[in-house]
């Protein structure tokens, strides 16, 4: 890493780690937050609280019980590890599914938000009319909520590429495998190299400004523009 310098290829890993997480999240996030809105039973809210749990759990803490359960001591690490021939911990697919517990939330409470401004009138008469439940998801739900899926996908890539402890714990700091933008600034400060760090940070605050706005923006078409908008 050249001093002074951006460690493109961090942003690099990142960037292909927020991509792949912001997709899987969009498949993965879709049910569940559909199940959170229209099929809630009396202990869905075991289910809201383990979703929204890495939004108070320490990243550290999650990075510490995902390296316990993934590591070559665990029985799913010593599975990888005989398919595979490498363990699962301290790699690009380590990341992928520790920024994928900790981003989700942040997919699933915008597409279920979006989910309940659905006009169940709209569901209730497609029902009269003979669509199915998947029909009706599918035609009516889906297209309504374009805005909402769209803005949880982008505000899970946002947050993959700032995160630090969990990605830190999982993959270590190997260059161009586990090395992200964040853990990149971590070393430059590390090394005093706090004109590299600068424009590293400089460039994560503008990337971070550009999302929430787009977040924001899909947000109030979603809801539609008042008029005081």
């Amino acid at each position: 890493m050249t001093p002074g310098h951006i460690d493109w290829t961090a942003v690099g890993v990142s960037v292909r780690l927020g991509l792949v997480v912001a997709v899987l999240l969009g498949i993965i996030g879709i049910p569940i937050a559909w199940w959170l809105t229209f099929r809630r039973r009396r202990w869905t809210f075991l289910l809201d609280a383990i979703v929204a749990l890495p939004l108070v759990l320490p990243p550290t803490v999650l990075g510490y019980y995902l390296l316990v359960g993934l590591g070559a001591r665990s029985p799913f690490g010593r599975a990888w590890e005989h398919w595979t021939g490498h363990p699962f911990a301290f790699t690009f697919d380590a990341l992928v599914v520790a920024s994928l517990l900790y981003s989700l939330p942040f997919v699933v409470q915008p597409i279920a938000a979006s989910f309940a401004q659905v006009d169940r009138v709209l569901l209730e008469a497609a029902a009269t009319l003979g669509a199915s439940p998947w029909r009706r998801f599918v035609r009516i739900v889906l297209p309504l909520s374009v805005d909402g899926i769209m803005a949880g996908m982008v505000l899970a890539f946002a947050h993959t590429i700032g995160e630090f402890g969990v990605v830190l714990m999982v993959g270590g700091n190997i260059p161009g495998v586990t090395r992200t933008v964040s853990v990149a600034i971590f070393d430059q400060v590390q090394f005093f190299d706090f004109s590299g760090a600068a424009a590293t940070a400089f460039l994560l605050l503008v990337s971070s400004f550009a999302t929430l706005a787009t977040v924001y923006a899909l947000r109030r078409r979603a809801v539609g523009a008042g008029p005081f908008a």
